[in-house]
């Protein structure tokens, strides 16, 4: 098929970026356009970025030149890797003109008609776009993907809760500091120190898994009754968030059940030949000391989930350790895949 053209908002930034290097080649889109500050506009991508990604800039993107983010590009698809504050207004207006937008930022996770995708979660959630172009009257729409440290452990909870039913949550993250953007956090601030606070963290990683997790009926998600408590915190890890987690099910399971559960876990099929899609969604490590960030936080190209230290809880029932890549599964590869999923199911064509 001929590549669907797609635009990238807040391309210079390092989710945008991340967007940037993880569409290079992409076998179904064709990035046509670049959207930066006042700052950056008119000037060629290689001038404009501070390009803060290990893996060189793509040759694709460094003569583009940066324009305004403004309805009307030449793109069916735009990811938003917009800040929240700048997201909440803009990304409507791109709605409105037509533009489907796959958005990483947290200004409309929660909405009625808005969908929270994990392709392997909840694919079928897609169907609050036809409710949301009603209700709205836009013939584009906004789908989104969840905040980075709730992507990973909400994919571990899926066979979970299938399989054993979810009653309560304990979890505890060790954020990346990538997830703070560049510059980030001070280094006089992380070196040497956890910062026990995330701005804005603990009710999103609270709230969005029930709302994944949820039944769909015809206007909304009923969100899964899952009680969730969160602690994060910010460490001195360059990318991948690790998430302590200790579950209570509707009845007693053990590690190994759970373990299995995990281990056995497939997409379904729609997603399974997705482009971005992981061969393995959770794979599960039985090593005393995994996961660790550095050691396994590329695993699928960086779209693996990982778990380990699956272990009995004298609290609760069972208790693991989950490690995602926070820039790539839970922002821009997250995204990009809830595209994919978009155009495969015929919403975007």
């Amino acid at each position: 098929m001929s590549k669907i053209k797609v635009a990238v908002l807040g391309a210079t930034g390092a989710v945008g970026q991340r967007f940037v290097q993880l569409l290079d080649k992409h076998p179904w889109f064709e990035v046509t356009a670049l959207t930066g500050s006042d700052r950056t506009v008119g000037q060629i991508y290689g001038d404009a970025c501070r390009w803060v990604l290990n893996e060189p800039m793509p040759d694709y993107v460094r003569s583009m030149r940066v324009v305004p983010t403004e309805p009307g590009l030449d793109a069916a698809i735009t990811f938003s890797a917009l800040p929240s504050d700048q997201a909440k207004a803009i990304e409507p207006a791109f709605a409105r003109a037509g533009h489907g937008v796959c958005s990483n930022a947290s200004s409309y996770r929660m909405e009625l008609d808005v969908p929270l995708l994990i392709p392997e979660v909840n694919p079928d959630h897609t169907a609050l776009i036809n409710v949301q172009r009603r209700q709205r009257h836009w013939s584009g729409f906004i789908a989104t993907n969840p905040n980075c440290t709730s992507t990973g452990f909400t994919i571990a909870f899926r066979p979970l809760h299938d399989a054993f039913g979810i009653r309560r949550a304990f979890v505890v993250s060790m954020q990346a500091l990538s997830g703070a953007g560049y510059p980030g956090v001070a280094s006089l601030d992380i070196v040497d120190n956890v910062i026990p606070y995330v701005s804005g963290e603990e009710s999103k990683v609270e709230s969005e898994p029930c709302k994944m997790l949820g039944q769909l009926n015809e206007s909304h998600v009923v969100d899964a009754s899952i009680k969730i408590s969160a602690h994060t915190n910010r460490v001195t890890v360059i990318d991948g968030h690790t998430v302590c987690v200790s579950l209570e099910f509707d009845r007693p399971i053990g590690p190994r059940e759970a373990a299995q559960a995990m281990a056995d876990f497939k997409a379904p099929s729609i997603v399974q030949t997705l482009p971005s899609s992981p061969r393995c969604v959770i794979e599960v490590r039985s090593e005393a000391d995994r996961p660790q960030p550095r050691k396994d936080r590329d695993a699928g190209k960086g779209m693996t989930t990982v778990v380990g230290r699956v272990r009995e809880d004298p609290l609760f029932h069972v208790k693991f350790v989950v490690l995602s890549h926070n820039t790539i599964r839970g922002a821009a590869g997250g995204s990009i895949l809830n595209a994919e999923l978009l155009v495969a199911q015929g919403i975007v064509s």
